[in-house]
C-alpha cells in the first residue's frame, strides 16, 4: 500500500522518440527502469515542469519512467522495481523540501534506495558551490552505498529551460550505460 504517494508514468509517443540516442537497456529485452522522486509546495510549478521534462527526455531514448511525489510517511517499497531513482526538490529556508528529507529520514525509502544507482538534484538560488556544499549533502547523508550517477544543482531560471533538463538526463544515460559495462 502506497500511502499518500501518487505515482505517473511519463510516455512519448513513437514519433518523438530519439532516433539518434542508443536506447537504454539493462539487457537486449527490457529498457531501463527510472522512477522521479520528488517534492514540490506547488503543483505544475518550475519544479513540476522540470521534473516532466527530466521524465520526458529519459523516456525519448525507450526507458520507462515514472514519477512520484514524496510523502515522509509513504512506502516506498515500489522503487525495488526500478534500476534507477532520481530525486530532486527545491531548497525552502536552507533545506532540502521537507517531504523528501522526511521520507527519506522517516519512511523505508532509505532501504529500498540500499545499493541503487541515483541522480541527485536540487534547485535553488543559492551559488552553486555554495548548493554542493550545504544542500546535496542534506540528500547524501540519507542513502548507503549508492551508485551515484549524476548530481546537479540548477538555478530558477534554469529549470524553465529545456536544454538543462535534456543534459541532466543525458548526464544520467551516460552514468548508467558506463555502470553496465563490465
Amino acid at each position: 500500500m502506497n500511502i499518500g504517494i501518487f505515482r505517473f508514468r511519463i510516455t512519448v509517443s513513437p514519433s518523438r522518440l530519439n532516433q539518434s540516442m542508443q536506447p537504454m537497456t539493462q539487457n537486449a529485452t527490457r529498457p531501463m527502469k527510472a522512477i522521479i522522486l520528488f517534492d514540490s509546495m506547488s503543483t505544475g510549478g518550475s519544479t513540476d515542469q522540470f521534473i516532466e521534462a527530466i521524465g520526458q527526455n529519459l523516456a525519448r531514448t525507450g526507458a520507462y519512467v515514472e514519477k512520484a511525489r514524496c510523502r515522509e510517511n509513504g512506502d516506498f517499497s515500489f522503487v525495488d522495481e526500478f534500476d534507477v531513482v532520481v530525486m530532486g526538490a527545491p531548497i525552502y529556508y536552507l533545506l532540502v523540501s521537507s517531504q523528501l528529507l522526511g521520507a527519506l529520514s522517516r519512511s523505508n525509502l532509505k532501504a529500498h534506495l540500499k545499493g541503487k544507482k541515483v541522480a541527485l538534484f536540487v534547485a535553488c538560488g543559492s551559488p552553486e558551490p555554495m548548493a554542493h556544499l550545504l544542500y546535496l549533502p542534506q540528500l547524501k547523508m540519507n542513502l548507503e552505498n549508492p551508485v551515484i550517477l549524476a548530481e546537479r544543482v540548477f538555478a530558477p531560471d534554469q529549470l524553465k529551460n529545456p536544454e538543462a533538463a535534456a543534459d541532466f538526463a543525458s548526464q544520467i544515460i551516460e552514468a548508467y550505460d558506463r555502470s553496465l559495462k563490465p
